[in-house]
């Protein structure tokens, strides 16, 4: 049902895994930041920080997967999936 939505609302797989690879950079990003501009909380601020933010990763990968799936059976996948797919079966 939440899938659906998303779907229906224009979120498609590939942004899922863009935010997710964004995620990924903005965890390193915000770890590096929290290092330098945090000296009070030190290397324990800065971890929790890095991995507060590393944890949407995962999430995001998941919706990605989810919403792909969703288009593999609403037939709403990239031209380029169903070629492979029709140059695989003939």
């Amino acid at each position: 049902m939440v899938i659906k939505k998303m779907h229906d609302m224009g979120i498609r797989s590939e942004h899922a895994y863009m935010a997710a690879l964004g995620s990924i950079g903005l965890s390193i990003a915000s770890w590096v930041g929290s290092l330098k501009m945090e000296p009070v909380g030190g290397l324990a601020r800065a971890d929790r920080w890095g991995i507060f933010v590393g944890q949407w990763a995962p999430t995001f990968f998941g919706l990605g997967v989810a919403l792909s799936h969703y288009e593999q059976h609403d037939g709403t996948l990239t031209a380029t999936v169903h070629e492979l797919r029709e140059q695989k079966a003939g």
